[in-house]
């Protein structure tokens, strides 16, 4: 059972900001974060699967970050913090960064695509602002080669090396300040946004709040789709699109229906309301310039529908208006998930995947990569909250696999308006694949700009207020830039939307919009 949230600790001084989040010196304080470097070194050495293998006192002076290759690149520290690094099992990776200055909550950094590497990028920001932060490799090393041949590796990285993880992290705390931790949450996108609905739905007493961003509910089914339209641009070279014709195509979409939503910003504000068809820019004879060739407009719309599988029965429902795809071979990830999970033939060759057979595959080899089981009753009855966040542009995990696990979420567990009592969705118009494309794209979600201590701004923290607090975030403040312009933009929870107000408001501030559920 989670322990009622006791008062906070103290926090850095940027924490203590809006939103009735500030921190307080209490009793009993000192005892809870104070600790030596002795202290802290003595955590090497064993503890069951546990294997410390370094715990080192820093003390920045004036900051302080570790040498890494890894792509979760982390922001200078300023405060004194115990660096714990660890394996379980032998081969899952762990690393945890306590800050002596603890504001008693414990935070996961969730790792995204193949992994094999630690979240340094929030585990920073966040010991920043007072957390005990951790990540794992999800059981295997970026560089090493065939893993997912190995069948530990893989169920480790479908689901176990996050939880093994949580465990191990709740522990150290316990062990470094004298107490558990008030209260765990948990900060992921992509790859680390799925491992969060893993964590809801087969862990549910692991986390108190769980912030999941792009999550890919069928990963194996979206891999599908990424994998075979590789293949077919690789099949008709002469058609293959690339990131110039994409761009085309995403700023005609945009010039279409960028003023559904009442304001001519560069967004689609909602693509399920845009109706732009691609034919429309198939160049004429003799034309060039602003157009495409016929050639790649017949893929380019291939790409676009819904995945057909071998006997032309849809697999998916497609892509949004507007949204682009990555262009270029399969991705080292989905080579691997065929070549070595389901094939286990390092020589296997991609033109030989099947769509229908190749996904059944995937399914029985790793069958909890899916993370689209709705049954998380035991996450509700335990209080757990939950916010996913998903780009409506995004050209990875695509929003409407999402979208529909949202809906089918709402309909096993009493509908929409009573799963938003403790699940809600957030779509963000504009923004890519965690983060990046045209639309606000930084609101305090994995790997971007905080805003500390205030929930109206950072998505963690509102999950924060939400749990500790009882008030369910009714919007939060994300921040873009346009044309070199700075604009804010309030995220609505689904299946609100942000309206335009009109009458000469200004498009760039939050406040000129309102979340209303459309009719």
């Amino acid at each position: 059972m989670r322990k009622v949230f006791a008062a906070m600790s103290t926090v850095s001084l940027a924490a203590c900001m809006a939103g009735g989040l500030q921190g307080g010196r209490e009793e009993g304080e000192a005892k809870a974060t104070a600790f030596t470097a002795d202290a802290c070194r003595a955590l090497v050495g064993r503890q069951g699967t546990l294997q410390v293998t370094a715990a080192t006192y820093i003390a920045p002076s004036p900051s302080w970050a570790p040498e890494t290759d890894s792509t979760y690149v982390p922001v200078p520290v300023t405060v004194p913090l115990c660096r714990v690094e660890a394996k379980i099992e032998g081969n899952i990776g762990f690393e945890a960064w306590l800050p002596v200055g603890w504001n008693g909550r414990l935070l996961a950094g969730g790792v995204g695509g193949p992994a094999g590497q630690f979240n340094y990028r929030d585990m920073s920001r966040r010991a920043q602002e007072g957390f005990a932060t951790f990540s794992t490799d999800s059981g295997h090393k970026k560089a090493q080669t065939r893993w997912m041949a190995d069948a530990k590796a893989r169920n480790d990285y479908e689901h176990r090396a996050t939880h093994l993880s949580t465990e191990a992290a709740k522990a150290l705390v316990g062990r470094l300040y004298g107490r558990p931790a008030d209260r765990s949450y948990f900060l992921g996108c992509s790859g680390g946004g799925r491992q969060g609905l893993k964590e809801m739905q087969v862990y549910p007493h692991d986390f108190d709040g769980i912030v999941s961003g792009a999550p890919g509910p069928d990963m194996p089914r979206q891999s599908v789709r990424m994998m075979w339209f590789a293949l077919r641009a690789k099949q008709e070279p002469q058609a293959s699109p690339t990131d110039a014709d994409w761009s085309l195509y995403e700023k005609a979409a945009t010039r279409a229906c960028d003023g559904l939503d009442g304001v001519k910003d560069g967004i689609i504000s909602h693509p399920p309301a845009c109706r732009f068809d691609i034919a429309s820019l198939a160049c004429a004879p003799g034309q060039s310039g602003e157009c495409l060739p016929p050639a790649k407009v017949r893929l380019m719309s291939e790409i676009i529908a819904p995945l057909r599988d071998e006997r032309g029965a849809a697999m998916d429902k497609g892509l949004f208006a507007g949204v682009r795809t990555r262009p270029g071979p399969p991705s080292p990830l989905l080579g691997a998930m065929w070549a070595d999970a389901v094939h286990d033939d390092p020589h296997w060759n991609e033109d030989s995947f099947r769509r229908t057979e190749d996904l059944a595959a995937v399914y029985r080899v790793m069958p909890q990569l899916a993370a689209n089981s709705t049954a998380i009753t035991p996450f509700l009855k335990a209080g757990g909250k939950a916010i996913i966040y998903q780009g409506w542009a995004d050209p990875s995990t695509n929003a409407g696999p999402t979208l529909d696990y949202y809906q089918a979420l709402g309909a096993a567990n009493g509908g929409i308006d009573r799963l938003s009592q403790s699940v809600r969705l957030f779509m963000v118009p504009g923004m890519y694949h965690c983060r990046g494309g045209p639309g606000p794209e930084a609101f305090g979600g994995s790997g971007h700009e905080t805003w500390p201590g205030n929930p109206q701004r950072d998505m963690l923290w509102a999950m924060i207020r939400w749990v500790e607090q009882g008030q369910a975030p009714q919007s939060i403040v994300a921040t873009g830039t346009k044309d070199g312009t700075p604009f804010t933009r309030p995220l609505c929870p689904y299946p609100q939307q942000a309206i335009y107000k009109g009458h000469g408001a200004d498009w760039t501030l939050a406040s000129s919009y309102s979340c209303t559920k459309p009719d």
